[in-house]
């Protein structure tokens, strides 16, 4: 009764609705390739027929050479011949077929994933750790490619070998082909019961192999944090955790599948024996030959054989269809609407008005009550604070990231026309957040990520304006000076000057300092900001701080604490 009821629970788990949602985008995925995968399939019936034709050779064969029909021993053995040959140029063509398929279908569908995790609601994408990202992008991409290229082929083949081969039974003895057929019952119902589980097994599996990958980049990433506070042996340790804890859930279905395989595997034995004890019986009798026994034999292995297949083709499909919904989990994700503001590009100057703003994360984090915020063009402003009270989500706000709650944040044209802040007014801004975010890399690749074209000439002045090309210029390779991933190679206060200089090169009305400067001294932040102000390469800059002495450089200050957002000076 137990198992009866889990099973019940097991199947009311199920959505048959979302199922049917990831076929159908599996299937408008296969649309783009259905000629090569109708050729694939072509060959793949084409190889099932040759095998078939292979086994009723053999038969003609062994009687041949066992004084049944010797005259007919030539063309036996051509027969055998071309299909063998013949199945193994079409396995090497379907192959090469096969591979060009599964490579455009992984590159498009990344391509696809790819593009729309950039594009989705910043705030949304969070809830998605940067691993689990990866693996969806990979592991399950790469799931969906390969069911797509050969799971309807090997469907197609399996079912027209396994009819076939009955066919063929049952032409020459009737019997045999049901005995053969015996295991079927049995088989079905170990399948149903092994697909009940299946799909609810992949998708822990999955979520599992998402949260090793997430572990490793997340400690591979700071690895630098984990040496420095002697932690490696508490990482390794929790790696460990982290596997045991994939380990457990993997061998308790395995342990689940062994048995059921188990089972069906006695009744393959005993239904092989009873084929094997009918046809020594007609043999004995004189009512079948050597050859047709051996062809009896075979046949009835390819008959539990194509049940075997039909098994592991719905566990594929389970498998991929579990993927799919991976996959289809991101590219819903509501896009940001980074649609062009019209007409904000020949703006010659653009002030900055949030009015009656509040806003609070999806999760109830950071709240931001009724606030108004100035910047207008020309403005140098600082905004100061305790850390995490909301300082660089006000930021997020100007940024687009993130909309208000309640109240408009807009940018007010020299023309009079305002412009509701979103991704698509981001063009204004240039963004230097506190956190290290110097790719891996030259530092002229490093600084071209915001202007592909930019010269070296330009490239330079953003330096000095940084104040980062006194060390630029100290190494031998220059600008094209290798850096690490995170910029290691150089130090946190050169990182931050280079991030500056890379924003500068945007040439945007705006510039956002979140922190930037944390890593400088206070003569270079002073000079930094000076040259900021004389470069004319920006017209107003917003900078987050916690330093009150950086406020100095700013004609405008406000605070943020406790969720209020005070302007406390505001000078000419």
């Amino acid at each position: 009764m137990r198992i009866i009821s889990s099973l019940k629970k097991q199947l009311n788990m199920e959505d048959p609705a979302q199922i049917k949602r990831e076929w159908q985008w599996i299937w408008s995925k296969m649309k783009k390739f259905r000629g090569s995968i109708l050729l694939v399939g072509l060959l793949a019936l084409l190889g099932t027929a040759l095998s078939l034709a292979s086994s009723v050779a053999s038969k003609y064969l062994i009687d041949a050479v066992t004084g049944f029909s010797k005259n007919r021993i030539g063309g036996a053995i051509l027969v055998m011949g071309l299909t063998m040959l013949g199945g193994l140029l079409l396995q090497a063509y379907s192959s090469r077929v096969g591979a060009h398929v599964h490579v455009h279908v992984r590159q498009q569908l990344q391509r696809k994933t790819y593009g729309r995790i950039l594009r989705a609601s910043w705030e949304k994408l969070e809830g998605y750790r940067s691993g689990d990202l990866l693996s969806r992008m990979n592991t399950d991409i790469n799931n969906v490619a390969d069911g797509i290229i050969s799971f309807g082929p090997s469907l197609v083949s399996t079912v027209t070998k396994f009819i076939g081969a009955f066919c063929i039974i049952f032409f020459f003895d009737p019997i045999m082909a049901l005995i053969a057929l015996a295991s079927a019952p049995v088989t079905m119902l170990a399948s149903r019961v092994l697909m009940r589980r299946l799909r609810k097994h992949s998708l822990t599996m999955k979520e599992l192999d998402s949260e090793v990958m997430s572990f490793q980049e997340d400690s591979l990433r700071n690895l630098t944090s984990i040496k420095a506070f002697a932690a490696v042996e508490r990482y390794r340790k929790e790696m460990g955790k982290v596997q045991d804890h994939y380990a457990d859930a993997y061998l308790s279905f395995n342990s689940f599948r062994i048995g059921l395989t188990a089972l069906m595997s006695l009744v393959s034995m005993t239904v092989t024996a009873a084929c094997f004890g009918w046809g020594v019986y007609q043999l004995w009798n004189g009512k079948i030959t050597y050859g047709s026994m051996t062809m009896f034999l075979h046949l009835a292995n390819v008959l539990r054989g194509s049940f075997s297949s039909l098994i592991s083709l719905a566990q594929q499909g389970i498998s991929m269809t579990t993927s799919a919904g991976r996959i289809m989990a991101v590219e819903e994700l509501p896009r940001e609407n980074d649609q062009v503001a019209e007409g904000l590009e020949e703006e010659a100057s653009v002030d900055i008005r949030l009015e009656q703003v509040s806003f609070q994360y999806q999760n109830g984090d950071a709240l931001l009550h009724t606030f108004d915020f100035t910047a207008c063009d020309g403005d140098q402003v600082a905004i100061m604070g305790p850390s995490g009270e909301g300082k660089t989500t006000l930021l997020r706000l100007l940024l687009g990231l993130v909309e208000p709650c309640e109240g408009t944040a807009e940018l007010v044209g020299g023309s009079g026309k305002r412009y509701t802040i979103n991704a698509g007014t981001r063009s204004v801004f240039a963004y230097v957040p506190q956190e290290n975010s110097i790719f891996s890399g030259t530092i002229a690749h490093n600084l071209r990520i915001v202007a592909p074209d930019a010269t070296e000439s330009e490239m330079e002045q953003a330096l000095k304006v940084a104040c980062a090309w006194d060390f630029v210029r100290q190494f031998p390779e220059g600008l094209q000076h290798p850096l690490g991933a995170g910029g290691r190679g150089v130090s946190e206060g050169q990182a931050q000057r280079l991030a500056i200089a890379r924003a500068l090169l945007r040439k945007a009305s705006v510039l956002l300092l979140d922190e930037a400067t944390s890593g400088l001294d206070v003569a270079t932040e002073r000079r930094l900001m000076e040259n900021l102000r004389r470069s004319g390469m920006v017209r107003t800059c917003i900078l987050v701080t916690h330093r009150p002495a950086s406020a100095e450089f700013c004609n405008r200050a406000y605070e943020v604490q406790a969720g209020q957002v005070s302007e406390v000076y505001h000078g000419a």
